[in-house]
C-alpha cells in the first residue's frame, strides 16, 4: 500500500464505519482480486499461500484500484503472442483479450514493464515453456516482462490520470524531509493546487514546522491557504488552515500520517510556503486498538534509536499486545538491540518481557489499562525490527458466570475457553463436563492401557492421563503394544503425548496406526497423554509403561551453556546449530557452517533448529560413507520459505562430492519430499537463506545403505559388505545387490581381500553370490561362505553382479572386495 501511496495520490485508509471497503483474506483462487469497485459493501482481495511477496501484493492492489492485466489490452496482439498450448488447464481465462469498450488505458502506450503484466511462463504447463512471448522490439530483442519489483513509469502515469492527482506535491515516507510550494521563493502561480502526504512508521508521530509563509491573507483564509489534516486524506481531522505571513506553531500528528494541501485562487502572488518535518518515535498512545512498529519497518531500523510508547486503553480493560513479526540483533542477554515491555505506565512498572533475536514473543496482557513498551537499537547491526498490534482486552473468566463454563474457564488473549478437571472431559456443548477415562497419577512408575484392553476400545472415547513426578524428575513413556485406526494423518483415532498438563503444552507427537512410537521423555516433571477415538473403526489400542528419573538438567541447565540433554542416570551438553561444544564439554563456541559428515547414520538440521534459521546463511554438508554403499536421506520435517522454483530459501542435494555433481533436488516449503538416495557413497547438501522470511528450516535423517550400481575403472576401487565394516560384524537380515560395470570392451576383475561369512555346508544361511552379467538371471559364477577368501573372478562380459545375504542368527566380520576393469576375459573362476 505504501508503494502505491508513495508514487500516486491513491490513499488507503483504515476502515471505521464505512459500508464499502476491501478485506484481505485467503480464498481458493490464491492470489486474486476484482478489478475496481464492484457494487457496495465489503470486497475481498485474496493473498493466498506463497502470495505474500511485495511484488505480488502490489500487483493485486493494482486490480483493486482499477487496473486490468496489461497483456489483456485490446491492442495486445500488436505487442505479444499468446502460446495457448502451453497454458495450464483451467487458467485460459487469464489470457483473454478485453474488448475496446471494457478497457481504457487513458492514452498510455503498451507497457512491457508494467507490474500488471504476466511473465513469459506464468500459468505454464512447464517452467521452461512460454505462455506469453513479446514481439521483437526495434533492437531485435524481446523486451523483458513480468517484473514484480516496482511500479513502472507507465503504471504511475496511468494511476495519476485515473485518480486525477494534483499536478504538484509529493508522497513523503522518509523519517525526515522538507517541501515547498511551486516556485518558492520566487512566487507561486494563481490557481495552483498541491498535495503533500507524509507517512512514517506506525507508532511514530510527525512534527511539522513551517519555515516560511507568505500567502495572500483573507478572511478565514478563504482564498490562498495551506491546510494541514491529521491523517492521510482530505477528510481527515483538520489541524489548521493558514495564510498570511505568520508562521504557525509546530504541528504534531496524532498518529503516523499528515495531509498538507496548498491552494491559490487569487491573482496576488506571494513567495509561498516551505516546511520541514521529522518523525519521532514513541509517545503516549491513547486508543483502544492500533499498531506499533519499529522505526523504518519493514526495512532495517536505524542505529542508536530509543523509542518509548505508553499505551492506554479504556478504563476497566487490559491491554493485549500481539507481535506480528519480530527480528532484532540476537544476543544471549539481549544487551544490544531489544524490546522491553512493562506492566504499567513507566519504566519502574513490573517487567513483562525483554526480547531480542528472531523468535516472535508470546502474546502479552497487562494487569491494568496501561502498557509501557520500549525499543532500543545500538550503533552496529540493524534488522527489520518488529510490528505489533495492541487492543483492549478483558478477562471473560472473571465475570460472575465464569464464562458459562461448568468447571474451569481459561482466559486467552481476545477470547476464552472452557476446560475440565482431571478425570472429566468437555461435553458436546464445549461448556459442561462429563466423566472420562484417564486420571491424575503421581506414582514414579506404572502402566497405562486404553479402555477395554486387551479387547477393542469403544467408540467416541476421550481419555486424558496426567502424570506428575517430583521436581527435577523426568518421565519416560514406553509403548509396549500399539494399534489404533489410522495412518500418518492421524485424523480419526490417535494418541497425543505432551510435556505438561494442559492440551496446549509442548507436543511430543500425535500417533496412530500399527507402528509403535519411539520412547518419549518429558521436558519437565509432568506429562499429558490423551487418547481419542471416533465413532467408526475400533482396534486393540495401546499398552504402555512409564518410569521417572531425576533430571540433572533441571538445575542450572546442568551447567550447559546451550542445551542439556538428560539421559537415564546421567546427562550431556549440546550446542545449537552453528555452534560446537567446547573442550570442557559444557560451553559452546561458534562453529563454521561447512560440515564434513562421515558417520553411517545420524541427523542433519538447519542452523538454530528447531528455532528459526538466520537470514543470509549458506551452509554445506559433505557426506561420505563406506565405499560400495549409498546414502539415503529421509526428511523428518521441513518448514522453509515457499516458492514454485525454490528461488529464495532452499536446500539442494547433489549426487556426489560437491555442487558440480548432478542435483537430486531443490527443496523448500512445508511439504515433506520423498526419500533421496545417492548413486554412490557421497552426497552433498547445500542450504541457503535470503534476507527476508525466516522459518524453522529442516531436519533430515541419513543412513548408509548397501547395494547399487558401481563403475569399474583401471584404478582399483573398494567394496565392503556393510557400512561399519571393521568396527562391527555385519547385521542380520541383510540383502544387498551390487552391479559392477566396466566400459565397453573391458571386463571386471573381483579380488577378495577379507572374507569371513557364517559357514554352512551348502552356504544356505549367509553367503555371497557372483553372477557373470548385469542381473541375477546371468550365469552364476559361485556361492561362497566360511572364512576362506575365494579366488579372483574375471567376468566374460562387461558386468558382474555381487549379491550378499545374511539371516538373523550368526553374524561375522564380513568381506572386503577390490574391483577393477581389465582387458583379460579369457579365464573364469567359479566355485569348485
Amino acid at each position: 500500500m505504501r508503494h502505491w501511496e508513495k508514487h500516486t495520490c491513491v490513499t488507503f485508509t483504515e476502515r471505521t464505519t464505512e459500508e464499502s471497503y476491501i478485506v484481505f483474506t485467503y480464498r481458493p483462487c490464491g492470489c486474486c482480486s476484482y478489478v475496481g469497485r464492484r457494487g457496495g459493501g465489503p470486497q475481498a482481495i485474496s493473498i493466498g499461500k506463497n502470495c505474500d511477496k511485495f511484488g505480488i501484493v502490489v500487483h493485486e492492489l493494482g486490480h483493486v484500484i482499477g487496473f486490468w492485466h496489461e497483456h489483456t489490452r485490446p491492442d495486445r496482439d500488436e505487442h505479444v503472442s499468446i502460446i495457448r498450448d502451453n497454458i495450464q488447464q483451467g487458467q485460459e481465462y487469464n489470457f483473454l483479450k478485453m474488448e475496446p469498450g471494457e478497457v481504457d488505458s487513458l492514452g498510455e502506450v503498451y507497457d512491457f514493464g508494467s507490474i500488471m503484466h504476466y511473465a513469459r511462463n506464468t500459468f505454464s504447463r512447464g517452467i521452461f515453456l512460454d505462455t506469453i512471448l513479446p514481439r521483437y522490439d526495434v533492437n531485435g530483442a524481446r523486451p523483458p516482462i513480468g517484473q514484480r519489483t516496482r511500479l513502472s513509469k507507465g503504471d504511475i502515469s496511468q494511476a495519476r490520470k485515473l485518480y486525477k492527482c494534483a499536478r504538484c506535491g509529493d508522497n513523503l515516507q522518509e523519517s525526515a524531509g522538507n517541501f515547498s510550494s511551486p516556485g518558492f521563493p520566487n512566487g507561486y502561480s494563481a490557481y495552483a493546487h498541491c498535495v503533500w502526504r507524509i507517512s512514517v512508521t506506525p507508532g511514530e508521530k510527525i512534527v511539522l514546522n513551517f519555515t516560511s509563509m507568505d500567502l495572500f491573507r483573507s478572511h478565514l483564509c478563504w482564498y490562498d491557504h495551506v491546510e494541514v489534516r491529521d491523517g492521510f486524506w482530505r477528510k481527515a481531522p483538520l489541524k489548521g488552515r493558514f495564510c498570511g505571513d505568520t508562521l504557525p506553531d509546530p504541528i504534531v500528528s496524532t498518529d503516523s500520517q499528515l495531509w498538507i494541501e496548498f491552494r491559490s485562487s487569487s491573482s496576488w502572488v506571494g513567495k509561498g510556503v516551505s516546511a520541514v518535518y521529522e518523525a519521532i518515535c514513541g509517545g503516549e498512545v491513547k486508543r483502544d486498538s492500533g499498531q506499533i512498529q519499529s522505526p523504518n519497518y519493514p526495512d532495517d531500523y536505524l542505529s542508536n534509536k530509543v523509542c518509548v510508547w505508553k499505551i492506554t486503553v479504556a478504563e476497566g480493560f487490559n491491554v493485549g499486545l500481539s507481535f506480528q513479526s519480530f527480528e532484532t540483533e540476537r544476543h544471549d542477554s539481549c544487551a544490544y538491540d531489544y524490546v522491553e515491555v512493562r506492566d504499567g505506565s513507566s519504566d519502574n512498572s513490573p517487567l513483562l518481557g525483554h526480547f531480542c533475536g528472531y523468535d516472535k514473543p508470546d502474546d502479552i496482557k497487562s494487569s491494568s489499562n496501561q502498557l509501557w513498551l520500549k525499543f532500543v537499537s545500538d550503533g552496529s547491526i540493524n534488522k527489520a525490527g518488529f510490528a505489533a498490534n495492541f487492543f483492549k482486552e478483558m478477562d471473560e473468566c472473571s465475570l460472575p458466570d465464569n464464562g458459562h463454563c461448568e468447571q474451569r474457564c481459561l482466559n486467552t488473549l481476545g477470547s476464552y475457553r472452557c476446560a475440565c478437571e482431571p478425570g472429566y472431559e468437555l461435553a458436546a456443548d464445549r461448556r459442561s463436563c462429563e466423566t472420562a477415562c484417564g486420571g491424575f497419577i503421581t506414582m514414579l512408575n506404572g502402566s497405562l492401557t486404553t479402555p477395554g484392553w486387551p479387547k477393542e476400545y469403544p467408540p467416541n472415547k476421550n481419555c486424558v492421563w496426567q502424570l506428575v513426578a517430583p521436581i527435577q524428575y523426568r518421565i519416560t513413556l514406553v509403548f509396549d503394544v500399539f494399534e489404533t485406526e489410522g495412518n500418518d494423518v492421524c485424523k480419526y483415532d490417535y494418541v497425543d503425548v505432551r510435556s505438561g498438563l494442559s492440551s496446549d503444552s509442548a507436543l511430543h507427537g500425535k500417533f496412530c496406526g500399527a507402528e509403535k512410537p519411539e520412547v518419549i521423555t518429558s521436558q519437565h516433571n509432568n506429562m499429558r497423554i490423551e487418547f481419542k477415538s471416533d465413532n467408526t473403526v475400533s482396534k486393540r489400542g495401546f499398552k504402555a509403561h512409564f518410569f521417572s528419573d531425576i533430571d540433572e538438567c533441571s538445575k542450572d541447565n546442568g551447567g550447559c551453556q546451550h542445551e542439556c540433554v538428560n539421559t537415564f542416570g546421567s546427562y550431556s551438553c549440546q550446542c545449537r546449530g552453528g555452534f560446537m561444544l567446547h573442550d570442557n564439554r559444557h560451553d559452546c563456541k561458534e562453529a563454521g557452517c561447512d560440515h564434513v559428515v562421515n558417520s553411517v547414520s545420524g541427523i542433519i538440521s538447519s542452523p538454530n533448529w528447531p528455532d528459526k534459521y538466520p537470514s543470509k546463511k549458506a551452509c554445506t554438508w559433505s557426506l561420505t560413507t563406506t565405499p560400495g554403499h549409498r546414502i539415503k536421506l529421509v526428511f523428518n520435517e521441513i518448514d522453509m520459505e515457499a516458492h514454485l522454483e525454490c528461488a529464495y530459501d532452499h536446500l539442494e542435494i547433489y549426487d556426489g562430492r560437491d555442487v558440480r555433481a548432478q542435483s537430486l533436488g531443490r527443496f523448500c516449503g512445508t511439504k515433506k519430499p520423498p526419500p533421496v538416495v545417492s548413486s554412490g557413497n557421497k552426497m552433498f547438501l547445500q542450504f541457503f537463506s535470503d534476507n527476508s522470511v525466516q522459518k524453522r528450516g529442516f531436519e533430515v535423517s541419513y543412513r548408509a545403505g548397501c547395494g547399487g550400481s558401481l563403475k569399474a575403472e583401471v584404478k582399483t576401487k573398494d567394496l565392503y559388505s556393510h557400512a561399519q565394516f571393521g568396527d562391527n560384524n555385519y547385521p542380520g537380515g541383510s540383502d544387498c545387490l551390487w552391479v559392477v560395470t566396466a566400459e565397453k570392451g573391458y571386463g571386471v576383475e573381483i579380488i577378495f581381500q577379507v572374507f569371513e561369512i557364517e559357514e554352512e555346508a551348502d552356504c544356505g544361511y549367509d553367503y555371497v553370490e557372483l553372477y557373470d552379467g548385469a542381473d541375477v538371471k546371468s550365469p552364476r559364477l559361485g556361492r561362497y561362505c566360511g572364512s576362506g577368501a575365494p579366488e579372483e573372478v574375471y567376468s566374460a562380459g562387461d558386468a558382474v553382479v555381487l549379491k550378499f545375504h545374511s539371516d538373523d542368527s550368526i553374524n561375522k566380520k564380513g568381506f572386503h572386495v577390490r574391483y577393477t576393469s581389465t582387458k583379460f576375459q579369457d579365464t573364469l573362476h567359479a566355485s569348485k
